[in-house]
This record gives C-alpha cells, structure tokens and sequence, in this order.
C-alpha cells in the first residue's frame, strides 16, 4: 500500500509538532509549513492525501488555501483548524469547499476520526449515480442535481436540501451518502415532526438505565446509531425552539451527552437535512433558530417540483409503472396516448409522490391493461373521472355504514394511526366477500364492484393472497 502524505500547514510550532506526531503514529507521513507563501510551494511540488490548515497565517488566511486548493486540486481533502467558538470560520470554509473542521484545543480522538475519513475520502471513488440510486430525469434540472450530488458526496459539509412536499429530498440526502465515503455506514433518517416532544432528547442521544420514568435499560440515541455515516433530519423545520438548542451543540461539538449520563460521547455523522418550508421565513418568524439555521445551511440544494420538469413526467411514469408491476408480479401495464397527455400538462401539487400515487390508483382500477384518462381519476382538472368500481364500492360503503351501527372514532382510537385501521377495515370487506363466493375470487370481485385484477392487487398488499 501506498504511504500516505499530509501537508500541515500553521504558524504555531507547538501545533504543528502536535499533528505531526499524531499522523504519523497513523503512518502517514507529513510535510510542515509556516505560511501560506510556503504551502502554495509544497502544494505545486508534492502530492498529498489531506491537507490541514490553521485559518490565522501571517501572510494570509486558510481560507484562500481552501479556495486555491478546491480550484487546483479538486480531489484533495482540506480540513481547517479554527479557534474554540469560531464557528462562523469554519462555516465559511466549508462553503468554499473546505472537507471538514476542527477546532482548537484540537481533541486527538476527534482529530484522528477526521483524518481517516479524510483519507477514505480522498481514495473513494464513487460508482455511477444511475447504479447507486433511483433519481430518474433526463431534464436540465435533474442533470444539475445529480452533479452538485455528485460533487457534495466527498465533502462533510452540513446540506440542507429544500423543496416541496414529494419531490424526492431524501432520496436526494440517500444519494449524497451513497456515493460518499460513508456509504458502507448506516443512513438514519429521522422526521422531526413525527417524534413526540417529550421523548425527543432520548431519541436523538439516547438516555441511560433509570434516568427517567421508564427508562428500563440503556438506549443508543439516533447520533450514535448512526455513527460513521449520516444522519438525515427531515421536516427540520418542525422541532421544537429547545430540542433546536441541543441540536446545535451537538453538531458544533461533535458531541452528545445521552439523558441520564455525566460524561459526554463524541460522534463523527454527516448531517443533512431538509423540509418543505421556507427555513428563511421560519428565521424570521421566530420559530426557527437563526444560529442552527447557519450551521445547517452551510450548502443549500434546492429540488425542482415536478410542474417544472414535466419532460421527466413519460420517463417516471414508466419506471413507477414498472416498480408496481414488479412487486405484485404482474404485466407491465401502459398508458393511453390520451392519459400520457393529461399526465404532461397536469401541475401536480404533490410532485413525485401524487405521480405514483395516481398511478397506483390507476394500475388497481383499470379493466385492462391498458391505463386510460378515466382511470387516473384527476378530478381536479375540471371532471370527475370516477370509476364504476369506485362509485359502486362508495355507495356499497354508505349502505354498510347506515346498516350497522359502529362507532368509527371510538375504534380507529383503538389503532396507532388511521392508514392501520383502514387497513384493518379492508381486510375484513375482503375477507367477508371472499367468504360468502366461498373464496371464488372472480365472484368476490363482481360482488365488491371491482375488477379482479384490482382484487388481486389489494389481497396481495394486505398479504392475504396465498398464491
């Protein structure tokens, strides 16, 4: 294996002294200097593996050495040292293209975590981004995401993605750890406005045996579960003006202190985050941290709605008709010239996620398979394309509900959330009508109203279908 090479660069000789020794305990062997003007010549004479900088020089500042280094040496990996509490240095380092931060006193185990990412970093070389991840587009829009993708899977630069609600900002976060060097490390996703406020410390870092009202045993919180890898916030804008504290600590210091416990633990995860608000607004509206919104928005990624790539609109529909076909294995089914057409010129409010929403719908309802206008049931576009089977299937529901007296709301509370009581509920239509046609399959579904194939798909998602 190759000797790796280091270039530290600070006008402290007791700093200096400091890291060379520590990397070279790493086998790594290190070059010295003092001032800028010296470590532009050693940068034009050697090659190295990682770069260190104070940001303080004599004739200059880390920053332009950042600067120089991300025009001249892409590939290289620089990290700056900056002075306890300066976060705003190094957050304006990494915006220039800077790897990552430490700060003053430099912690050695903090230190040398830094430095082996670093390195894996600077040896990684990612695989294509279309055998990675499933982001489909041909448009301007999506090829410039997948290249500023491409371009922050090296950094450990905080992201914070924004875009509307189902347009894909995790599977952009996934992306960015998947062609990374972390990639081989957990990815965590967390929604923060999922999590119940009381429980939301123990989640994020976790809580020791006893420390609270059942607290039965130790529990890892979400930054340790994910360490060496990423850790995804999403709907950041949604936690509570106290947990935005803690939050912002953690990530400063690189530490957490689980609920309970008297020494604090260091961690090493990437942070990304996104939401559908506008964080800036939140900002000033009192809701959002002004200080954690700088230190999340170090890099911004904006998502495009899918009203803005609708040539991306044929290729999706494609591959979500294809994934749909595939998990219940079935033909692949197509659409109507006609349908295709409406889909192109449809604004979708709901991006991505309404598309494969529709389709679903459209792929369960349809007698055919071929996927007509009437089938994608777009009611806002001025009709109502409802189907046969949904009309008879409604009016069977209004005859079932005035035949028995049930007390929905008492027994959906019997349930964790809604979509599990639903479920519930269709399991036991299903599993009635299939009954009283004696499991006849094709008689169920005349007498449900709907199409076999819509029957087949439904039994198959509630796992009832034993074939």
């Amino acid at each position: 294996m190759t000797a790796k090479r280091a270039l530290i660069i600070d006008d402290e000789p007791d700093i200096r002294e400091l890291l060379e020794i520590t990397l070279g305990r790493m086998q790594i062997h290190t070059d010295s200097a003092a001032t800028v003007a010296s470590a532009k010549q050693l940068l034009a004479q050697h090659h190295y593996d990682l770069c260190l900088t104070d940001m303080r020089l004599p004739d200059g500042n880390g920053l332009e050495l950042v600067e120089l280094i991300q025009q001249q040496h892409p590939q290289l990996p620089v990290a700056v040292i900056t002075a306890h509490g300066s976060i705003d240095t190094a957050i304006e380092s990494m915006k220039a293209g800077a790897f990552d931060f430490i700060s003053k006193p430099v912690d050695l185990a903090t230190l040398r975590k830094l430095v082996t990412t670093a390195i894996e970093s600077s040896q990684y070389t990612p695989p294509p981004l279309q055998k990675t991840t499933p982001i489909i587009g041909e448009s301007k829009a999506i090829q410039d995401l997948i290249r500023s993708i491409e371009k922050l899977a090296r950094s450990q630069a905080p992201v914070y993605i924004s875009g509307e609600s189902g347009s894909g900002k995790e599977l952009v976060a996934h992306s960015i750890h998947d062609l990374g060097p972390r990639a081989s490390k957990p990815f965590i996703a967390v929604n923060c406005g999922a999590i119940p406020r009381e429980l939301m410390e123990s989640e994020f870092f976790g809580h020791k045996k006893g420390s609270f009202t059942g607290a039965h045993q130790d529990k890892i919180g979400l930054f340790q579960a994910a360490e060496g890898g990423t850790l995804f916030f999403d709907e950041v804008a949604d936690l509570p003006l106290d947990m935005q504290v803690k939050l912002l600590r953690a990530i400063q210091e690189k530490s957490i202190r689980p609920v309970g416990a008297a020494d604090e633990i260091t961690t090493d995860v990437r942070i990304l985050c996104a939401t559908h608000k506008n964080l800036e607004v939140e900002v000033k509206e009192g809701r959002f941290r002004q200080d954690l919104f700088y230190r999340l928005n170090v890099i911004q990624l904006a998502v495009a709605p899918l009203r803005e790539r609708r040539e991306d609109i044929a290729l999706l529909t494609h591959h979500l008709l294809q994934k749909l076909a595939n998990d219940i294995g079935l033909d692949v089914p197509t659409l109507s010239a006609d349908a295709q057409k409406l889909l192109n010129n449809y604004h979708f409010p709901g991006n991505v996620r309404e598309l494969e929403n529709i389709l679903e719908r459209a792929f369960t309802l349809c007698d055919s398979n071929v996927i007509d206008v009437q089938d994608l049931q777009l009611r806002d576009q001025g009709n109502s394309f409802a189907s046969s089977e949904e009309k008879t299937y409604s009016q069977k529901t209004t005859q079932r509900s005035n035949n028995h007296s049930v007390d929905y709301p008492a027994r959906c509370a019997e349930y964790s959330s809604l979509d599990e009581y639903l479920q519930d509920v269709e399991k036991e239509i299903l599993c009635h009508a299939l009954e009283q046609a004696k499991w006849n399959k094709t008689l169920a579904a005349k007498h449900l109203g709907i199409t076999f194939r819509s029957l087949r798909y439904r039994l198959q998602k509630l796992g009832l279908d034993d074939e």
